[in-house]
C-alpha cells in the first residue's frame, strides 16, 4: 500500500465517506482493530493493490482498521 497525502482532509471525507453522515474532523471513534481512541480528522489515505483509495486509521500501517471499524465513543 502507499499512504496518500490528502490536503483538504474535510472534503476528501465528505466526499469519499462511505456511510450517511459524515463525522467532523474533531469526532472522536474508536478502532475495533487497534481498540484506539482517535481523532476523525489523523485519518490516513491509502491506495491498495487496485489503486483504490481507502480512508484508514491514524494508526496505519502499524493498524488496518478503515472507516468501517469506527464506532461512536460514548
Amino acid at each position: 500500500m502507499k499512504e496518500v497525502i490528502i490536503k483538504d482532509k474535510q472534503k476528501y471525507l465528505k466526499d469519499n465517506y462511505p456511510f450517511g453522515n459524515v463525522p467532523k474532523l474533531t469526532d472522536k471513534k474508536r478502532c475495533l482493530h487497534c481498540d484506539t481512541i482517535i481523532t476523525v480528522g489523523d485519518y490516513k489515505v491509502f491506495k491498495d493493490e487496485n489503486d483504490e483509495e481507502l480512508i484508514y486509521c491514524p494508526q496505519a500501517p502499524d493498524c488496518d482498521g478503515t472507516v468501517i471499524d469506527w464506532f461512536r465513543v460514548d
